[in-house]
């Protein structure tokens, strides 16, 4: 019993944090856009310029697209079909977990263990409380000539607050590589 009771535990903390990590991503597009016309690309340096984040991740962002893009057959241009364009939103979340494991239940004594004449809840450890930062990378892609939003893709995940360069960049890399994978939209990839 006791080895279900760990295992189930590690299970627990296993998806949980699989969970955290993982990048939830949705994707719009105009359905009238012709999407196998786009062929080269080129950032776009006023909406680029706008977003709320360092210069270094910035870099980090576009060197990540630049990848992706060029993986994808897109040839940077002077004088592109797209233009990519980024933002970014984060917020702190915030997660109450309830570590009262049902030793007890309600009568005399905390558990048994600390004063055994309090009256209320027995057993447990209380609750935690920890934060987070969860941000928002949107990746927008215009046609060039006519300056109209074609494709937009959002990933959510939690940011990891690190000094450890390596696994920021990794992160971004992680962020740009799961929107970008839906990017031709489904339907048109039907269509070829």
């Amino acid at each position: 019993m006791k080895n279900l009771k760990l295992f189930t535990l590690t299970a627990l903390a296993v998806t949980f944090l699989a969970s955290c990590s993982s990048v939830r991503v949705v994707a719009d597009y105009d359905k009238e856009a012709d999407f196998k016309t786009y062929k080269t690309y080129a950032f776009y340096k006023t909406g680029i310029d706008k977003a709320q984040i360092s210069d270094l991740d910035k870099k980090r962002i576009l060197k990540a697209i630049d990848v992706e893009m060029s993986s994808r057959g897109f040839v940077k241009s002077q004088q592109p079909d797209l233009l990519v364009n980024i933002f970014t939103k984060e917020r702190e979340q915030v997660d109450v977990y309830n570590n009262n494991f049902g030793w007890g239940g309600w009568g005399w004594g905390y558990g048994g263990f600390y004063n055994p004449w309090l009256w209320g809840p027995g057993g447990g450890f209380g609750n935690n409380v920890s934060t987070r930062t969860e941000g928002s990378l949107y990746i927008d892609l215009i046609d060039a000539k006519n300056k109209g939003l074609v494709w937009q893709g959002r990933g959510v995940g939690t940011l990891n607050n690190t000094k450890n360069i390596d696994k920021k960049e990794e992160r971004i890399r992680e962020f740009v590589a799961s929107i970008l994978k839906e990017y031709p939209p489904s339907a048109e990839i039907a269509a070829n």
